[in-house]
């Protein structure tokens, strides 16, 4: 017999299908908006070559956001595949990263047309508010992950009790780290910033699958 606190909680409960299918549409455009940012250069006859290779700026914030853009779904996915129901509590704070995430076409068109136009107070703000976003989605993951590990009752049994603990140290390492992306972007040189923005998705993409899993493999191997 269930007990009637149970019998309310498990109303709100529901399977993750939709939840993960908003999502995917979400990333979806996302990346179909960064690529609008591509376009064909105006330029006199013969002049082709040179008017692509001067828009540099723009090819390099659209890969490092695009990355950014398959990171997070690549963690997402790893999410919620280890989630067997979501609840109100969970569907918000999975809001909450598809807000940050929608962010990216914005900046990412700052950035590029900040650095294309070489003014250095323009691309201490472009790269700033970048920063800024990276801020925002780390956070949103951290909120998610605390969640998560302290409703193990949405988690597939198989899930370590630690994971999502861990997690949490991954998504604060992002909110530092894009924090110090943009401070040194206003107080230093703008091109570092640049590199920290891009190599901080790669960071993100080799521990898709969780850092306490890739915590894990790196003590088997030794």
């Amino acid at each position: 017999m269930t007990a009637e606190g149970d019998t309310g909680d498990a109303g709100v409960r529901s399977d993750t299908g939709r939840a993960i299918g908003f999502s995917d549409a979400v990333f979806a455009i996302v990346i179909t908006l960064l690529v609008l940012d591509l376009r064909v250069p105006e330029t006199e006859p013969g002049g082709m070559l040179r008017a692509l290779l001067d828009q540099w700026p723009v090819y390099l914030a659209y890969v490092t956001s695009y990355l950014y853009v398959a990171v997070n779904w690549l963690n997402h996915k790893g999410t919620f595949h280890r989630v067997h129901c979501a609840d109100r509590g969970l569907h918000w704070a999975n809001l909450g990263v598809l807000f940050s995430v929608a962010l990216l076409p914005f900046v990412t068109a700052l950035v590029s047309r900040a650095v294309e136009e070489g003014n250095v107070f323009d691309e201490q703000v472009a790269v700033s508010a970048y920063a800024l976003v990276g801020v925002l989605l780390s956070s949103a993951w951290l909120w998610l992950y605390h969640y998560l590990s302290r409703h193990r009752e949405l988690l597939e049994p198989h899930v370590p009790a630690r994971f999502f603990g861990a997690e949490r140290v991954r998504a604060l390492f992002g909110v530092l780290a894009y924090a110090i992306a943009g401070l040194v972007g206003v107080l230093l040189s703008v091109p570092a910033a640049l590199v920290v923005l891009l190599l901080l998705p790669v960071f993100y993409g080799l521990s898709s699958n969780g850092f306490y899993d890739l915590r894990r493999r790196l003590r088997h191997r030794r």
